[in-house]
């Protein structure tokens, strides 16, 4: 499947403390591999978000895959997939490895597919199941054979790389022709990170489009800046706290918090419960879009 081209124009979102990001105007090829780079609290995976059609922009104008946004946020999120991001894509800490790919797998069957497909014959549909889970593992990089105890690995007991390459997996479950992955650089040594942005220049060069989150874009890759935290919250992009370094464009930012909830900016003192709570709500919200 081809990937999906974006174009953004303009783009922000706004709100009651603030931007979580503006003036974001970039463009992107099919199966290019974007880098959204800035610090923590400047609108990373609020754009992350709002370009996989799970958060609503408040100004300008995106086209993903030939849709607008925000007119067609459902439509995006159909062929969009989402992995490792805090509070919305957590996988369940006493669940295995096995039990994840599994559920993934019959939710595809069950949700993602034609009817034809649901009312196959179910040694079929077992057969298509596994070699699904098996194309996931194999595009995500993770071995089963290298984990303590293969699929019946609780998900507490991965390492971060392994717990990242279980997120991309999962997500890849759909075949995708968006991928957004975020805080790719968190918790990993620097031969990890190089390993995992391999990883997703490989994802992108078989077609998927793929947009990452870190802290600073690797070389070689589309790279969108949201600019720096600012703590000024008012309605005003000041120069001195943005951006515009995009290899295609150029890109703003002036939160002063990771928005999770769409159209809100949670307090960053927050308890993460209450953080990770707002986040699945951004994607509840967005359903009813």
């Amino acid at each position: 499947m081809d990937g999906a081209d974006i174009t953004a124009e303009g783009l922000g979102l706004k709100g009651p403390r603030g931007w979580a990001f503006r003036g974001i105007t970039f463009t992107a090829e099919p199966g290019s591999l974007i880098a959204i780079e800035g610090p923590s609290g400047s609108g990373r995976t609020c754009l992350l978000l709002a370009l996989t059609g799970r958060m609503k922009p408040t100004e300008g104008v995106a086209t993903v895959g030939g849709l607008k946004l925000p007119r067609h946020l459902a439509a995006v999120r159909r062929f969009g997939a989402v992995a490792n991001v805090a509070g919305v894509t957590d996988p369940e800490p006493a669940l295995t490895v096995g039990e994840h790919l599994r559920e993934r797998a019959l939710l595809e069957h069950r949700f993602g597919g034609s009817l034809r497909e649901v009312l196959r014959p179910r040694a079929r549909r077992a057969h298509e199941a596994r070699q699904r889970i098996d194309a996931a593992l194999a595009a995500a990089g993770l071995d089963l054979e290298t984990l303590p105890k293969g699929s019946r690995t609780a998900v507490r007991d991965l390492e971060r790389p392994q717990e990242l390459r279980l997120s991309l997996a999962l997500a890849l479950m759909g075949r995708p022709r968006l991928l957004g992955v975020d805080d790719v650089d968190m918790k990993l040594s620097d031969a990890e990170r190089t390993e995992i942005w391999d990883l997703l220049r490989s994802l992108a060069r078989a077609g998927t489009t793929v947009l990452a989150v870190c802290r600073t874009a690797p070389e070689g890759c589309t790279a969108v800046s949201t600019g720096r935290r600012d703590a000024d919250r008012e309605d005003t992009t000041h120069e001195d706290g943005t951006r515009a370094d995009t290899a295609h464009g150029t890109g703003t930012g002036t939160a002063d918090t990771d928005t999770t909830e769409a159209g809100t900016a949670p307090d960053a003192t927050a308890p993460t419960t209450e953080r990770k709570e707002a986040a699945g709500d951004a994607l509840t919200e967005a359903g009813r879009a």
